[in-house]
């Protein structure tokens, strides 16, 4: 692992953003077995573990003394799933979504903590509301009483620009900035940057980065 490369990088990119605040960490561990979870695990700065799909996650998940997020696009018909195994679900990208999510965990006698996922990039592999519907998503998401509307998620675009890469995160910040004050909630995560793209991130006001390559190393896939 090259987590004190990680770190270091971090600390670099705070210090040239000028920032002192906590940056969150989420390992995203899909495709990872829970040996190299619990290996990830022992590092103190490791704040959650990202997963990208609710059966994956449910088949290897145990009583880790971390929480666990589910940061890839949740399906309407896995949303019982997510809300029973996850303490997490920063995926909400539409109202139908936000709506069975709130149910579900009324139903469950649970306050389920959301981010609403925006494609700021717009492209169109990416998932997440587009920015002109954000405002009807966010408005029905603040309202839900069985969820708590802690901030917002987004991936930065696919390249190498870093003025491209810095506009679409700079671009969830005064969404997130305009969010607050029109519901008057705290929101205070802004979930953007990756392996490739989070220092930019962290320039640009990210206080959650997620980071799987770099943490664990280049994934590799089993046929069967």
């Amino acid at each position: 692992m090259e987590s004190e490369k990680i770190y270091e990088r971090i600390q670099n990119a705070k210090l040239k953003a000028n920032r002192n605040d906590k940056i969150f960490f989420t390992a995203v561990s899909k495709t990872r077995t829970v040996d190299e979870m619990k290996e990830a695990e022992k590092i103190s700065w490791v704040d959650f573990f990202g997963e990208n799909r609710v059966q994956e996650a449910e088949q290897k998940k145990w009583p880790s003394k971390i929480s666990w997020r589910l940061i890839g696009h949740l399906q309407n018909n896995k949303a019982r799933k997510a809300v029973e195994i996850f303490d997490y679900i920063d995926s909400v990208d539409s109202v139908e979504l936000a709506l069975r999510l709130n149910r579900i965990s009324g139903e469950l006698n649970k306050i389920m903590p959301v981010l609403i996922e925006v494609n700021t990039s717009g492209e169109e592999s990416k998932t997440g509301i587009a920015p002109e519907k954000f405002s009807e998503l966010l408005d029905v998401t603040a309202q839900q009483k069985n969820l708590r509307l802690d901030g917002l998620m987004t991936v930065g675009p696919l390249t190498n620009d870093e003025y491209k890469i810095r506009k679409s995160f700079a671009a969830l910040r005064e969404l997130c900035e305009g969010a607050r004050i029109s519901t008057g909630l705290k929101m205070p995560v802004l979930s953007m940057g990756m392996s490739d793209d989070f220092e930019e991130a962290i320039l640009e006001g990210s206080t959650m980065i997620r980071i799987g390559t770099l943490l664990f190393g280049a994934r590799i896939y089993h046929q069967n």
